[in-house]
This record gives structure tokens, sequence and C-alpha cells, in this order.
């Protein structure tokens, strides 16, 4: 069976991020946009980080231009997280969420949830410790509002 942990994605500086690597955790996988409506979820993203990490959440932000909101470079956007937010999760190299090009984490995230093509920036989607897909979360849903949803994935064993 395919779970996230098949998947790997690059980090801004080059590095290779194994999504293996989070085997047991939960993770919290973000399509993010550094010019968009919604980019002040970063505060709230970075947020939940902060406070469960040490009880194994991880949150993955992977910036995709396809909704034309982002910076023309990563090295922008992830100086742009940084700065602005205090982002200290991994933020990737920027991929396509929808179409011919998409990246495959997202075509395997989008049929685990049945919900088809992402419509917008900052689209999560909740991954429980055995790597399947809990919950797929729209745009416009705070990070702070589907907080008992990652307790309840972390207290999962």
């Amino acid at each position: 069976m395919t779970t996230v942990y098949d998947f790997s994605e690059t980090e801004m500086g080059g590095k290779t991020i194994d999504l293996k690597d989070y085997e047991g955790k939960v993770v919290l996988i973000v399509n993010t946009a550094s010019k968009c409506g919604f980019t002040p979820q970063f505060k709230g993203l970075e947020s939940l980080y902060k406070k469960y990490h040490d009880q194994g959440l991880e949150v993955l932000g992977l910036p995709s231009n396809q909704f034309k909101q982002e910076l023309d470079s990563d090295e922008a956007a992830s100086e742009f997280c940084q700065m602005h937010y205090g982002v200290t999760f991994p933020i990737t190299t920027r991929v396509a969420v929808n179409g011919d090009d998409e990246d495959a984490l997202f075509t395997y995230l989008k049929d685990a949830s049945g919900e088809g093509d992402i419509e917008w920036n900052f689209t999560k989607f909740l991954v429980g410790r055995d790597g399947q897909l809990v919950s797929r979360f729209t745009p416009d849903t705070e990070p702070e509002s589907f907080e008992a949803d990652i307790v309840k994935a972390l207290d999962a064993k």
C-alpha cells in the first residue's frame, strides 16, 4: 500500500526531504504561497509546529505558483516565510499541485482524499502516523481550527 512515506521532496536549500524519515509521525502538508490572502496562515502553522513538534508533528510547506501568487524565486519565498512569519518547518522548492506536471505527492494526496484538484493555495492535508491521509482542509480553514484533529492523530498509536 502506498503511503506518504513513499515520496520525497527537495528543500529550499537543495537537501532531499525523504518522507520515510517522518515514519510514525503526524504530518501536515500544505501548498503555500507568499502573496496570497491566506499567507498569514503561516503564523498558525508555525504555532502548531512549535507546540506539537516534540510530540511527533511535522509540518511541510510546498510552495506553488500555479495560482500566480508566489515570489519570483525559491530563495525569495524562503526568506519571506522566515522573515515575516518566523517559519522554522521545512519549505520545499516550488511544485505544481495540479495538471500534467503536478508533484507526485499531491497526486497521491488528492487521490486519497477523493476531492479532486486543489482549488487554491493553503489546502492542507493531515496525515496520520501510519502515513495515510486523515483529513483534507480547504484554504480558508485556519490551522488553529483543526488543532483537535492534530491532537487526535498524535494520540493514535
